[in-house]
């Protein structure tokens, strides 16, 4: 499947990327409408739209110059939110999610963007994109407002698998290194592994084990290690990226997710308390805008998936205009960056240091005579 002409008329051929119209909580017409807010912000963009056409494509040409961007490819069936992982995978193979997969395997797109159930979009992208060779699990990174000077956080895994040991956290903490060079520019990031405490005794046995892991392959995996980080941390500037399990990483980007739109209620209800109040809003307009777009989680949506043959971002299912708008431009980033390519060049090297890092328990050499 070819892409449309550059529209600015460069020699440059577009990033494509793929998007899945179909799975979201807000329907088709978000997910268009964060399309069309993408390409009038950048006209490098291209995309593959897959859905059925004949919804998709009135909704595409009510938005002013979208349509000569767009390639259409017709998929007729959904991957609902209810759906089971492993149905999708049986029976999946005529849904937009598993086309806009496949357009990336197919080498159609650059990356893709979903909506759509996470755990099956997980679980339809290892299977047709295949882990990455040395990868025991992928891991979904996010991004996370922080106090650091580059105002994020980079937090995995976030939910795609609730489980992981010691060598599955050290690589965790190697692609997310890779992923915050990449992203962010920081050519050394400081790793952070999540726990109940900063205390080197406390937390579960696979945490101890993953500290002694990334303390002792730091160097040669060209992050700065600054041991266990709290929940406070998150938001902080102690680390670039903090290194979690799926299913606490899950709970704490919800919870963030919830705070957010907290403040943000009882910020209106504050100031709709009086006409005084009132007043004040009025004074304070201006940073009380700041601060919505700086707390706002639909402006960081977007949850890569690390450790695939592909570049495959997982947007909120909820998302509006503004949050799909947010994962399109995420996607293209990595894409126009060959984050793929280097990912895939980072864990093939790194791949070595997490099979050294089992070594020493297996060596027979390790084990002392007489000893029981």
């Amino acid at each position: 499947m070819s892409s449309q002409p550059d529209p600015t008329g460069k020699d440059t051929k577009p990033i494509v990327i793929s998007v899945d119209a179909m799975g979201g909580d807000s329907g088709a017409h978000a997910v268009i409408a964060g399309m069309s807010e993408s390409a009038r912000k950048n006209p490098e963009i291209a995309f593959i739209l897959h859905g059925p056409r004949d919804e998709l494509e009135p909704l595409v040409n009510r938005r002013r110059g979208l349509a000569e961007r767009v390639t259409f490819a017709d998929a007729r069936e959904v991957v609902t939110m209810e759906d089971k992982p492993s149905h999708v995978v049986r029976h999946g193979a005529g849904t937009s999610m598993w086309s806009a997969i496949d357009s990336v395997r197919n080498g159609d797109a650059q990356a893709a963007v979903s909506c759509g159930n996470t755990g099956a979009l997980m679980a339809l992208s290892m299977i047709r994109l295949r882990r990455l060779p040395g990868v025991n699990r992928p891991a979904i990174a996010i991004l996370w407002p922080s106090r650091n000077p580059q105002g994020f956080n980079v937090m995995l895994d976030v939910g795609a698998d609730v489980r992981a040991d010691a060598r599955d956290l050290l690589q965790f903490a190697l692609m997310g290194a890779s992923y915050t060079r990449n992203s962010m520019g920081l050519a050394r990031p400081r790793i952070g592994l999540l726990n109940v405490g900063t205390e080197e005794h406390k937390g579960r046995p696979e945490l101890k084990e993953a500290h002694g892991l990334m303390t002792r392959f730091a160097q040669a995996g060209n992050f700065d290690f600054v041991g266990f980080v709290e929940g406070s941390d998150l938001p902080g500037d102690v680390a670039d990226v903090i290194v979690t399990d799926g299913f606490t990483g899950n709970v704490a980007i919800k919870t963030g997710e919830g705070t957010a739109n907290l403040i943000g209620d009882l910020l209106r209800e504050a100031f709709k308390f009086s006409p005084l109040s009132r007043l004040a809003s009025i004074l304070a307009i201006t940073s009380l805008r700041r601060l919505k777009k700086r707390i706002d989680p639909r402006r960081v949506n977007g949850g890569v998936f690390l450790g695939l043959n592909g570049t495959i971002v997982k947007s909120h299912g909820s998302a509006d205009a503004t949050g799909v708008s947010a994962a399109i431009k995420l996607a293209f980033q990595l894409a126009r960056s060959g984050f793929a390519e280097k990912l895939a060049a980072r864990v093939a090297s790194a791949a070595d240091l997490t099979q050294d890092a089992l070594e020493p328990a297996q060596k027979p050499e390790a084990k002392t005579e007489g000893r029981a």
